[in-house]
């Protein structure tokens, strides 16, 4: 299998400083390069922040250095190191999509294929059939030297890893690493882990999964597949979401059609019928990816080139109250476009950028897929 270097282009200093202003309260992946385009480096945003948000009122609580350097130590004792995009491991299919995590805490996957990857998703109570199927379809997968990406969940996640141990397998966690769900796939991450296989999160260690950080969870599995496989799913299920996901990240999507009697089979039918390829071996999806040319369609470097979010910060004009009570005018509950605000605010693009970017860190804003903003309700 083809291996990524593992060296680090951030010093272990410029590392602190990214996960403490990743893990600040309100900076999520879309803000975190924000600040880091507006000041130049992740110190420099750190420093920058109290003042950044003094026209909105709220302050959003700064990771301290002391509990950065906690984090590392913790997760260096725990066998896992961590990943940026500034680093050359870090997944490269992951690196192009919209919102990219700017680190990952990862175990394992030194020696995996990370550029020939499919991401195999499915029911929880998945059927006998479905599991068989699975089981197939990931062996000869991993026969043609594709990695299996999944999200480590019951039924046919956990039937795809188990089939691609000794082919390479990596699990994306909803969690941390030290908060496997469900706890009763623990031995099957152990085996991953000792087969030379990868779990990776954004979460830190001691991050218990909840609801909403599922989806996340499902983003990273499309994101580092070149395409995605639904074999059994509901009409409104999680799989279905990493299918959105994955047409939203310009993926291919797969899917095993099913009885019509079978609910498990609705989902899956419903993305054939929608225009998801249907298959019923390996050979359909082996086929389609050998036809695409990852390099030209963006989803490769064609020569890395380390991103260390170090440089010139760039030139602004420090808002005004007057302008943020514009810009509050022009927004609202409903989503709408960053091009619509400027236009009716009245304001420079580099204005509502900044003001956006202020009310974000104070909890009040919500993006949605599109790059559309609205007020919190």
């Amino acid at each position: 299998m083809a291996s990524l270097p593992t060296q680090a282009s951030l010093t272990l200093a410029q590392q602190t400083a990214w996960l403490r202003l990743i893990r600040t309260e309100n900076v999520g992946p879309v803000t975190f390069r924000q600040l880091l385009n507006r000041f130049g480096s992740a110190d420099a945003a750190l420093e920058a922040l109290p003042r950044l948000v003094k026209n909105t009122g709220k302050t959003p609580r700064i990771t301290t250095l002391t509990a950065a350097e906690d984090e590392i130590a913790g997760l260096q004792k725990y066998g896992g190191r961590l990943v940026t995009t500034a680093d050359s491991a870090y997944p490269p299919l992951l690196r192009h999509i919209a919102g990219a995590p700017p680190l990952l805490t990862m175990i394992g996957g030194k020696d995996l294929e990370w550029q020939r990857t499919v991401g195999i998703v499915g029911a929880r109570n998945a059927s006998a059939a479905g599991i068989k199927m699975t089981r197939l379809l990931c062996q000869d997968l991993g026969a043609h030297g594709y990695t299996i990406i999944s999200g480590l969940a019951r039924g046919i996640d956990a039937a795809a890893h188990k089939a691609a141990l000794h082919t390479g397998t990596v699990a994306a966690l909803a969690g941390g690493l030290d908060k496997i769900y469900p706890d009763d796939n623990i031995p099957l991450a152990h085996d991953i882990i000792d087969s030379g296989g990868a779990l990776l999160t954004e979460m830190p260690l001691g991050w218990e999964p909840r609801a909403r950080d599922f989806p996340r969870r499902n983003r990273l599995v499309s994101g580092m597949s070149l395409g995605i496989v639904v074999v059994e799913a509901a009409k409104r299920s999680g799989s279905l979401i990493t299918a959105r996901l994955a047409l939203e990240q310009n993926r291919d999507v797969f899917a095993v059609p099913g009885s019509p009697l079978d609910p498990r089979a609705e989902g899956g039918n419903a993305l054939i019928q929608q225009g998801a390829r249907l298959i019923v071996g390996a050979n359909d999806i082996v086929e389609t990816l050998n036809l695409a040319d990852p390099v030209r369609a963006g989803l490769f470097d064609r020569e890395w080139e380390p991103d260390a979010g170090i440089g010139q910060p760039l030139d602004y004009t420090e808002p005004t109250p007057d302008d943020l009570t514009r810009l509050r005018t022009a927004l609202s509950t409903t989503p709408v476009e960053v091009d619509e605000l400027v236009q009716q605010s009245c304001l420079p693009v580099g204005t509502v950028q900044m003001l956006l970017l202020e009310l974000d860190l104070s909890g009040q804003l919500e993006w949605s897929s599109g790059q559309l903003v609205a007020l919190r309700p």
